[in-house]
């Protein structure tokens, strides 16, 4: 009965997912949240989600925040010329 429900939902979420992917909405996340759930489950399920995985991270590439890559810190580049006087104090 567990496995039913769990197949059940991880269908329904893909279903939706596919509906947000031309809505409005979290699309992509919603499918690999049902994948996820279908993972438990199915072995192509986790290779699939495995597969979304490796693209995502191939799209955005760990930036040394939690990730083992790191890389320096971006320069501050504000502009040093303004002073205190031609900045809006609110009032």
């Amino acid at each position: 009965m567990v496995r039913i429900a769990k197949i059940g939902a991880g269908m329904g979420l893909i279903l939706l997912g596919l509906f947000l992917l031309v809505l409005p909405g979290p699309g992509i996340l919603t499918i690999a949240g049902g994948l996820a759930i279908l993972a438990t489950e199915f072995t192509w399920a986790r290779n699939l989600l495995d597969w979304m995985k490796d693209r995502y991270r191939s799209f955005f590439p760990p930036t040394g925040v939690g990730g083992a890559e790191t890389e320096s810190a971006p320069e501050d580049h504000r502009d040093a010329s303004i002073d205190e006087e031609t900045t809006y104090d609110g009032g």
